[in-house]
């Protein structure tokens, strides 16, 4: 072997672009940067054209796994159009289709560059992949957490950022970062149930936070109660018996206006457990304590617990618009996929 071509090998073995995509077989690469659907840019991923690009069929996400409603995916399009796609995805060639790849890691952001009217989006090839990979790789992946959210904004907070720029800058509304920023000072009571991950709803946080305002002691016994489950539904609950309790008085002569029993304990009230009324007593028949104001569905989904959202029109037969207790993050979900928890006063 003469001298140049000793040098070329081994510029070859010491080339980290050719080891990280797995060309190091590959003498020349004017045969993948041949065709407009890939360009090398700088050094870095290739530029993969979209319409050459398909979804694997048996990738372990679902149709109606969270990250591909449409919420999580307009919000994913409006980062994209802000800032592009920051993280390449990975691809393999398609072995049914020549010239064209099938996903391996990267199918939100795909879809999220169609909605965001990308051409082409940055990806590797790495045709070394089997099914297993796609399962760990989303089984390894930790999202962020309300606390880091509300902290990364906090830090923002501090060099003067506005909420509006912030909540521009990463694809999310006004009110979401208003919620996160109350995370940033908690009361005591408040504090410890969100810090030991008793509630991790950001919403019901800033729903006992309100009710914490106005009766801080009531709001600190109810969450003293180590068996109080606290969600969505029992603050709300407790919020309405703090509401009657804190009503006036009525007035001397005046006629007698329904109103919640004084003597119910704010646990009971919070848990749904108030005494069924009396016949005749506030001029209420008997049956109506048969008759619900408002049917509150819980149902089980994904092994979570969520709200059907009665009120929200589906967008077809068979599915529904669903909420999720622990989080509150709605999506649509085949009811062949849904189980019946609980049948609820709301």
């Amino acid at each position: 072997m003469n001298a140049a071509a000793k040098k070329q090998n081994s510029d070859k073995a010491a080339s980290p672009m050719m080891g990280g995509l797995g060309l190091e077989d590959m003498g020349d690469l004017s045969a993948l940067l041949a065709g407009p659907e890939a360009v090398v840019q700088g050094g870095g991923p290739l530029a993969l054209d979209m319409a050459l690009i398909d979804e694997d069929p048996h990738q372990p996400r679902t149709q109606d796994n969270p990250g591909f409603s449409a919420q999580s995916l307009d919000e994913l399009a409006a980062s994209i159009q802000l800032r592009g796609v920051k993280t390449p995805i990975s691809v393999r060639e398609n072995p049914a289709a020549e010239g064209r790849y099938l996903i391996n890691h990267g199918a939100r952001r795909f879809r999220g560059a169609q909605r965001a009217g990308l051409s082409t989006i940055p990806g590797f090839i790495d045709n070394d992949y089997n099914e297993a990979d796609q399962v760990v790789e989303n089984l390894q992946r930790n999202e962020l957490t309300a606390r880091e959210i509300a902290d990364f904004i906090g830090r923002e907070l501090a060099k003067g950022v506005k909420k509006g720029d912030i909540a521009k800058a990463i694809s999310k509304s006004p009110a979401f970062i208003s919620q996160h920023v109350t995370l940033l000072d908690l009361p005591e009571p408040l504090a410890e149930a969100f810090n030991t991950g008793r509630v991790r709803d950001v919403t019901v946080v800033n729903e006992l936070m309100t009710a914490y305002k106005k009766t801080p002691q009531d709001v600190a016994a109810w969450l003293g109660d180590a068996n109080q489950e606290v969600t969505r539904g029992s603050v709300k609950l407790l919020r309405e018996f703090l509401d009657a309790k804190s009503a006036p008085a009525p007035v001397a002569g005046a006629a007698p206006a329904a109103a919640a029993p004084a003597t119910a304990a704010p646990a009971a009230a919070a848990n749904g457990r108030a005494e069924a009324p009396v016949a005749g007593q506030a001029g209420k028949p008997a049956a109506a304590a048969d008759k619900l104001k408002k049917a509150v569905v819980h149902v089980r989904h994904n092994d979570r617990t969520a709200r059907l959202m009665l009120e929200r029109r589906p967008p077809a037969e068979g599915v529904a618009w669903l909420q999720y207790i622990d989080d509150g993050q709605e999506l649509q979900a085949s009811l062949k996929h849904v189980t019946l928890v609980a049948l609820l006063e709301g």
